[in-house]
């Protein structure tokens, strides 16, 4: 059939010569489908795809493309058909079924070829265009569908990650990354595409979706590719670009929203909670903190999070909110991570800052009120009474004494309040309000607490109701200065050597009322009281003699003498 397939291409000049004298008839055409859409017809010069069955006219058949599973590819109009399939084939659109007769002289004339075709005979070709192209075809798009804003156009060296369906021009299906689940990633203008793709995707902005068709010069050409791409196949590709960067951006920054008074920024070394939704360039989400209701927490510039966000996240004051862009090589590169984000993809990430410390950071304070008068103030052991609301940085109200029937009264330096605000409460005068910032190493920590999240920053409004004077840990009573000397005859106030429970209470009473001496806040007095008689009298016979009167003495920081009963 080879050889058939020769002679019915290569022998018009034969046919012309030897042909005899007579009326000349012209090819018959019968379009029997025409597509309702023929964007382009067949003319000379064009190369063409076709398959078709050759056949005489009682039916039988001598020739067929569909049977050798190749269809034929030439150039119209060039003398290298048989005369009457360069006539017939004119005007065609692709996809088009028409059946051209053609009469012997522009066949094989008188001739016919060899046992295949006898000399005059009149031949049926039953053809569909597959293919049209031209030398001069240049790469064709179309855009189908485009985001309202396109604030970058693809350009050669970038790398891009696309969507697409692959057809020859007849709709026929080659290839179809859909149907893998996964996008072709590759750079543009590099070599790594057919020369008509690299040159298609240019200017394409991420979300469009564009229609590329390519002549086969600038795609496989002669070879194809494999058993799917024929010989001089057009192209046609529907292209949805889903990610493009360039291996030379860095992340990109956009500041949506800062509050009106920030006093710090960001450096590395702070430790930052910050809630975020992250998507894909196309807008598709791939996590949120808010869903989880929890803040992403993490150390600044210290290698825990992924460098674009590392970088990202410095120089943002509490409360911030900002849109960054990550390229891939800033983010999780080639690989992608846990099947959630696919290799080579640019991360979006719109972030809102909650608060942020440093480990070394001490509290806050920022008296908003202090009395006119204001002579004695808190300090370690002092027993006090005081108003707060507690907040997170954001303004989340988590406690306030408000909620309850009392406010609350501490031991200063008793570990009975957290470590920040201990310290937060001292050098405080009755009256006076105050903000106090405690950061989480000097507040709940890493742990949180209940209601409280794990390494919060946290926002105290603070007001001293009621201050009394305490005693140094581990003492019941201190003297304000010099105790009396000697002091047992202090102590006997009938003066009968002998100091029974209700002449030691008396004793003491009367040296706290007369400012000379001080009981531990906030205890029973009398207990207290029995207690220190209780460790005089040793000799447990309800009085306390002078051989049995012995004081313990301390010097404390800063050089005060106190003594204890």
């Amino acid at each position: 059939m080879d050889s058939v397939f020769a002679l019915l291409f290569l022998c018009v000049t034969v046919t012309y010569v030897i042909c005899s004298p007579g009326p000349l008839e012209d090819v018959v055409i019968d379009r029997y489908d025409v597509p309702r859409v023929c964007p382009r017809e067949v003319q000379t010069g064009d190369f063409v795809r076709y398959h078709y069955n050759g056949t005489f006219t009682d039916g039988k058949k001598f020739d067929s493309s569909h049977e050798r599973g190749a269809p034929f590819s030439g150039q119209v109009g060039l003398g290298r058909l048989i005369t009457g399939l360069d006539r017939g084939v004119q005007g065609m659109c692709v996809n088009e079924r028409r059946k051209v007769t053609v009469p012997p002289h522009l066949a094989y004339g008188s001739v016919g070829a060899g046992d295949v075709i006898p000399p005059d005979t009149v031949l049926v070709f039953d053809v569909v265009l597959l293919d049209i192209w031209n030398s001069e075809d240049k790469v064709q798009t179309r855009t189908l569908s485009k985001p309202e804003t396109c604030k970058r156009f693809v350009e050669a060296t970038d790398f891009v990650r696309y969507h697409y369906n692959g057809t020859l021009l007849n709709g026929v299906p080659f290839d179809s990354s859909h149907s893998r689940n996964g996008t072709y990633d590759t750079y543009v203008g590099m070599g790594y595409l057919i020369k008509g793709m690299d040159e298609g995707l240019i200017g394409m902005c991420v979300g469009e979706t564009r229609t590329i068709i390519i002549p086969p010069f600038l795609a496989y050409e002669e070879k194809g590719y494999g058993t799917v791409i024929p010989s001089q196949a057009t192209l046609v590709f529907e292209v949805l670009l889903v990610d493009l960067f360039n291996p030379k951006d860095d992340i990109v920054v956009d500041v949506k929203e800062v509050p009106e008074t920030c006093t710090r920024k960001t450096v590395v070394g702070d430790y930052i909670r910050y809630h975020y939704n992250g998507t894909f360039q196309d807008g598709s989400i791939f996590d949120t903190s808010y869903q989880r209701n929890s803040t992403y927490n993490t150390y600044i510039g210290m290698g825990y999070v992924i460098a674009g966000m590392d970088k990202a996240l410095q120089g943002v004051c509490i409360g911030e909110k900002r849109r960054v862009v990550l390229p891939p090589h800033m983010a999780y590169g080639e690989k992608g991570t846990g099947g959630i984000i696919p290799g080579s993809a640019v991360l979006v990430f719109d972030i809102q800052v909650i608060d942020f410390h440093n480990p070394k950071d001490p509290i806050e304070v920022q008296v908003t009120h202090k009395p006119k008068e204001c002579n004695l103030t808190s300090e370690v052991d002092d027993l006090i009474q005081y108003r707060y609301n507690c907040s997170l940085m954001d303004g989340t109200l988590l406690y306030s004494s408000d909620h309850y029937e009392k406010a609350p009264i501490t031991t200063l330096g008793a570990n009975k309040v957290i470590e920040g605000l201990d310290e937060g409460l001292r050098g405080m005068c009755v009256g006076e309000r105050r903000v106090v910032i405690v950061p989480p190493h000097l507040g709940h920590g890493e742990n949180g607490a209940k209601g409280v999240p794990s390494s919060a920053v946290l926002h105290f409004e603070l007001e001293l109701l009621d201050l009394q004077k305490g005693v140094p840990d581990g003492y019941m009573f201190v003297w304000l200065g010099d105790s009396p000397e000697p002091l047992f005859p202090a102590m006997d106030l009938n003066k009968d050597l002998a100091v029974p429970l209700e002449e030691f209470t008396a004793f003491i009473h009367l040296q706290v009322a007369e400012g000379t001496g001080r009981l531990r806040p906030g205890m029973d007095a009398d207990g207290i009281i029995k207690d220190m008689f209780n460790n005089q009298d040793r000799n447990r016979d309800g009085k306390i003699v002078p051989e049995e009167l012995k004081l313990k003495v301390e010097e404390d920081f800063d050089k005060a003498r106190h003594e204890e009963l």
